[in-house]
């Protein structure tokens, strides 16, 4: 199963494309696209890892995806509070059928 994700990541104006790929319900395969280096670089380690395993992704423990994401966004100066890491995880879950493929929505707005 393949599961695609665009995500408009917000103010910082780069944008994501995330293909998962799942071939027998639980290893992926991921193809990122990004204008941002720091997400270019995520995609680079992902791929280094040993394979994503859908199921593992769920937790108890932290996700592989989270966890890698996380002090390369912060060393770079990037927010950690980027939502691509998040996109990843859910084209994961979709791919692997761990989850129903429906839109999200965030909008944010500064009150006074």
């Amino acid at each position: 199963m393949k599961s695609t994700v665009e995500i408009d990541a917000g103010v910082c104006g780069f944008n994501a494309t995330i293909h998962a790929i799942v071939n027998d319900g639980q290893h992926v395969e991921l193809e990122i696209d990004s204008q941002c280096q720091t997400i270019i670089d995520l995609a680079d380690q992902l791929k280094k890892q040993p394979v994503i395993n859908a199921i593992m992704e769920l937790g108890p423990q932290e996700s592989s995806v989270l966890k890698t994401a996380r002090p390369m966004l912060v060393s770079k100066g990037c927010c950690e509070a980027c939502i691509v890491p998040a996109g990843i995880c859910k084209a994961i879950q979709v791919a692997a059928g761990l989850a129903l493929p429906r839109d999200v929505l965030m909008k944010i707005v500064k009150e006074d």
